[in-house]
């Protein structure tokens, strides 16, 4: 009875806070857009993936101060590029997830605050793996070199990324999972229903990848270890065969 009633509430509190008309608000690819107005949630998300892009700066803690110290420092702008690039697919599906639903119930606030914690940790396996890829890549022309001592340290070096990754992953398709399960509050349409079921089955496909380096990562032999970074670079073809795949 009491947990009929918690909800009862929670659906009511969501109810309430929509606007009166929904036909009314501006449209995205058919999705009415509830979440126009910011809410001290999105702003708070948004600042901590500023600071997040602060703490990948080129020349690391200080600013360079001659020639030789600048050319080395952007020896790490590929690195420093590839980085940020990662940070906005997860800045973005947040975006997209406070625009649709506009929710900053209980639920929403943790979630993000889950987010917002690992995505601070992560920026440090994000660009310490993006400095050795293109370290190597480029015969030590651009990036940084990984210093890896022990077979041991390379693997927990993946599996910190993939961690880092995988839980970034789930945090956004916990997002979108609360959000369909308050689709009745919400009153989402049948074309806004099929949408958020898609974005569940587009951010699946990046968690199958990230659990799979992460058994790589701890289970490949010691000249194999790389193959938990290069698999990320499966995502693009198997993003796009999803597309292809999922019921219109």
């Amino acid at each position: 009875m009491a947990l009929r009633k918690a909800m009862a509430n929670r659906h009511e509190e969501i109810t309430t806070s929509l606007p009166p008309d929904l036909d009314a608000l501006p449209r995205l690819k058919g999705f009415r857009l509830r979440g126009l107005e910011m809410t001290r949630l999105e702003s708070f998300v948004d600042a901590a993936f500023a600071f997040a892009v602060t703490m990948l700066v080129i020349a690391g803690q200080q600013v360079p101060d001659d020639i030789p110290t600048m050319l080395k420092a952007f020896k790490n702008v590929p690195a420093f590029a590839a980085s940020i690039a990662v940070l906005a697919i997860f800045w973005r599906g947040h975006w997209l997830w406070s625009r649709r639903f506009g929710l900053e119930d209980r639920s929403s606030i943790w979630i993000s605050w889950a987010l917002i914690f690992t995505m601070l940790v992560y920026v440090y396996p994000l660009k310490l793996v993006f400095g050795g890829m293109f370290y190597d890549l480029s015969n030590g022309t651009l990036g940084l070199p990984l210093t890896v001592n022990t077979i041991g340290q390379g693997r927990e070096l993946f599996a910190v990324y993939a961690i880092g990754f995988s839980a970034l992953v789930l945090e956004i398709l916990l997002l979108n999972w609360h959000a369909w399960r308050r689709r009745d509050p919400l009153q989402l349409d049948e074309l806004e229903q099929r949408l958020t079921r898609n974005e569940l089955f587009g951010w699946s496909v990046p968690l199958c990848v990230g659990l799979a380096s992460l058994l790589l990562a701890l289970t490949m032999p010691p000249g194999k270890i790389g193959w938990s970074g290069w698999i990320y670079f499966s995502l693009p073809i198997l993003l796009r065969l999803q597309r292809r795949l999922r019921p219109r």
